[in-house]
């Protein structure tokens, strides 16, 4: 996979310090997604949770787009029922895997932020957006079909079911000013790239464990799981959590180390 800006690929994974930026680098086609920008997501996921030094996962695009949905050309060999049930499963398992990412994930949006790419962002914990970036699913006008269950249910933890029924039954678009004020979005600022570097540089500070403590909190209950006793046991059974009591104890400071 290619691990630094400027490449033609269609997908670029960047480290630098803390954070490990995916780039969807399609800005002709909006970052519309093939199928081979979906490998290398789930595969840019396996990348983060593998490296102890990555403390935050950015999401971005390249150009004027976060990400214009799935590639529709793709859609042209499909055959029936089957292949729609199929793709679908696909787009759950990449954005389970997303969601299921260790460290605090960040999408970065700018422009269109549609379909599939609307999935995308839901899925990381945070969203910061331009005032005039675009939300939406307008397949009711476009391509007339459909989400899978868990999208579907994924929207409604987000928006609930007045704002999931407004942008799929009306094909609305929200702005990144609307998608803020929804809470759907944590900033909207001018200045993304400065916004973003703050978030990194924040997050980076944090302690792992309760980070991913929260995390996996809300990951389970949205899938319906309220069992926890052994996150509360991991993370109270921590090196981090005893080093801090102490250094809070002794007015020091703590260096998290994630154990």
């Amino acid at each position: 996979m290619p691990s630094s800006p400027g490449s033609d690929a269609e997908i670029l994974v960047h480290r630098q310090g803390p954070a490990l930026t995916v780039t969807f680098n399609r800005p002709r086609q909006r970052n519309a997604m093939t199928w081979a920008m979906y490998d290398g997501l789930y595969e840019a996921c396996e990348r983060a949770d593998a490296d102890d030094d990555v403390r935050v996962l950015v999401l971005r695009g390249a150009g004027d787009a976060f990400v214009a949905g799935t590639d529709i050309s793709q859609f042209a060999d499909f055959t029936g029922g089957d292949d729609g049930v199929e793709y679908e499963k696909k787009i759950t398992r990449v954005l389970d895997r997303l969601e299921d990412v260790d460290v605090p994930t960040v999408a970065a949006i700018r422009g269109y932020c549609v379909g599939a790419g609307l999935a995308i962002a839901s899925v990381c914990d945070l969203r910061l957006a331009t005032p005039e970036a675009r939300f939406g699913i307008p397949i009711a006008r476009t391509l007339g079909n459909c989400l899978s269950m868990p999208t579907y249910a994924l929207l409604l933890h987000h928006l609930g079911p007045a704002r999931t029924l407004d942008l799929l039954l009306n094909a609305t678009f929200y702005s990144g000013r609307e998608a803020h004020a929804a809470g759907f979005v944590a900033e909207s600022t001018d200045d993304l790239d400065e916004a973003v570097g703050q978030t990194v540089d924040r997050l980076a500070g944090h302690a792992p464990l309760t980070m991913w403590a929260t995390k996996e909190a809300v990951r389970r209950l949205r899938r319906g799981r309220v069992d926890g006793d052994d996150i509360v046991a991991r993370v109270y059974g921590s090196d981090d959590f005893r080093a801090a009591v102490h250094a809070f104890t002794t007015k020091q400071t703590t260096t998290w180390t994630g154990r």
